[in-house]
């Protein structure tokens, strides 16, 4: 017998069959939002680890506006976004407060 998931029903009511096309669509927005989400915040942490002030800079502000909009739209909770707004704002300012590195 192979193991697996059981296959998936098709629903019998027309509101049902409505919120599985929803669901798909639904689900669609919102993994395109979470993976913005995660690549604005990949590219400020690339940008403090590469040294780059005015990059990270840059990126940071970028950042904040996406992580704001998905914060907006539920997809994270609004105390996600903000902690990781203010953990990425440390490491840049601590970026910008350090000499630079000849």
């Amino acid at each position: 017998m192979a193991a697996g998931k059981p296959k998936k029903k098709n629903p019998r009511l027309a509101s049902g069959r409505k919120r599985a096309r929803q669901n798909v669509a639904l689900n669609a927005a919102n993994t395109s939002l979470r993976s913005k989400y995660r690549t604005s915040v990949k590219n400020v942490e690339k940008a403090v680890l590469a040294g780059d002030v005015e990059k990270a800079k840059s990126a940071f502000a970028l950042m904040q506006s996406v992580v704001d909009s998905v914060a907006d739209k539920g997809i994270f909770h609004k105390n996600k976004a903000a902690r990781d707004k203010s953990r990425l704002s440390a490491k840049v300012k601590t970026l910008a407060t350090q000499p630079a590195a000849a």
